[in-house]
């Protein structure tokens, strides 16, 4: 917490620091003066698709860092770090009824176009690092791959003061399965739904 309370604190103080007047600015602070950081965290609902075996949604969470460049008062690139958790509650099959978790450290990069009245769409994509995952009948690390690609999409709205809620579609391009089992197809991939909140600065 308090490492995070720092950068916070730095991320503030550079902001703060690039907004003179243009004159006064070098190349590096007309930079600076087009970036927004901010901070998220929300819920994501998460299943799988085109796994062999009856499942429900599976209740998860995400949050972290974000970053922008603003190339126009309404165009930028938005580029997320964060700790998301996702995967499926399994019903009944061979590995039994569970929830099956995996946790990954996410990169997504979106080009977003902000309205003047605040209102936002994006659309990029996302790589993921799995971090964890809690499979019963699987070892610690075998259940998913560790790389994760998908598709981003999304909208929502930002106010004045930086405040801000968005959802996002997140459509997995790559296969989840990372082991051979006659009875379980592997050939499936994830699929999640974020609600966020958000605050830029």
């Amino acid at each position: 917490m308090k490492k995070l309370i720092l950068a916070l604190l730095l991320l503030t103080s550079v902001k703060t620091f690039a907004q003179t007047t243009p004159s006064q600015q070098s190349f590096g602070q007309k930079i600076l003066s087009r970036l927004e950081f901010g901070i998220k965290g929300g819920v994501n609902v998460s299943n799988f698709q085109n796994f062999n075996a009856s499942t429900d949604p599976l209740i998860g969470f995400h949050g972290g860092l974000s970053v922008a460049y603003r190339f126009t008062d309404h165009l930028m690139v938005q580029e997320d770090f964060l700790f998301s958790t996702q995967g499926a509650k399994l019903k009944a099959g061979v590995l039994g009824s569970q929830d099956l978790k995996l946790s990954y450290v996410t990169v997504p990069i979106v080009l977003k176009y902000r309205t003047t009245s605040g209102f936002y769409v994006e659309a990029g994509g996302q790589a993921g690092i799995k971090v964890k995952e809690q499979v019963a009948g699987f070892s610690s690390t075998n259940f998913a791959k560790k790389i994760d690609a998908a598709a981003v999409g999304g909208l929502g709205y930002q106010s004045r003061i930086g405040l801000g809620i968005g959802a996002r579609y997140i459509y997995g391009i790559s296969k989840v399965g990372d082991f051979n089992n006659l009875l379980v197809n592997n050939d499936f991939k994830n699929s999640t739904i974020q609600a966020s909140l958000f605050y830029t600065f």
